[in-house]
């Protein structure tokens, strides 16, 4: 049986259902799931109406490998240089089991964590014109509305930048891709359907963001 929720309780629940998933099936996601998903984007805010967003929707296995790789090495080099800078022992300095610490550096220094690209049945890669002034805010807003409207197919998502970070590596994408001069690739979305469950994130809790409270907080200024 079908629950019914009101317009507002719906929203909230998609916002609430939403997860960063890395793991997908083998089953492709439909012409129809991703249409609506591409309309969805298409209808995010942007500076002056400018729609400065381009979605390049990659299905080939040959090309999503090449995208994974792309991603594993730029998030391999970023979380390097981390663990080099003792950053990331800084950041994991609560978990207290050294085993799943160094479980969690091996996936973050390795790449791992964003080479699952390669895997998605489908990989949307996000562009932009490069000469409207609020491109970077622009297609955030386009990611997040495809990252709910995924979610409220019943599909899973997850956003990555890693392998549109270092310039290197974008010019690497629009070489594969064969994207114009003037458009620059912002980030690379995985989509597909997600084998359950799916537990919700932990609360975020680090201190030191300067604001009072805890990060995550919600501030009122009356």
């Amino acid at each position: 049986m079908s629950e019914t929720y009101s317009l507002v309780d719906a929203t909230m629940k998609v916002i609430q259902d939403r997860r960063s998933i890395r793991e997908y099936t083998t089953d492709p996601v439909s012409d129809q799931d991703l249409a609506m998903i591409l309309e969805a984007a298409r209808q995010a805010p942007s500076g002056e109406n400018a729609q400065p967003w381009r979605f390049v929707v990659v299905k080939d296995a040959a090309t999503r490998k090449k995208l994974g790789a792309l991603a594993g090495g730029g998030s391999g080099r970023r979380f390097t240089a981390e663990f080099v800078t003792k950053k990331m022992q800084e950041r994991f300095s609560s978990l207290q089991d050294e085993e799943k610490k160094r479980a969690a550096f091996q996936k973050l220094t390795s790449g791992q964590v964003s080479a699952f690209l390669a895997d998605a049945p489908v990989c949307i890669v996000v562009t932009g014109k490069k000469d409207v002034w609020d491109l970077p805010y622009d297609t955030s807003a386009a990611i997040e509305n495809i990252l709910l409207m995924v979610t409220a197919l019943g599909l899973g998502a997850c956003w990555v930048i890693a392998p549109c970070i270092d310039i290197r590596d974008e010019e690497r994408i629009k070489e594969i891709l064969g994207m114009p001069e003037g458009f620059k690739a912002i980030s690379i979305l995985s989509i597909g359907h997600a084998p359950p469950p799916h537990p919700p994130p932990p609360p975020f809790t680090q201190k030191g963001s300067g604001f009072p409270g805890e990060m995550g907080t919600i501030l009122f200024q009356g």
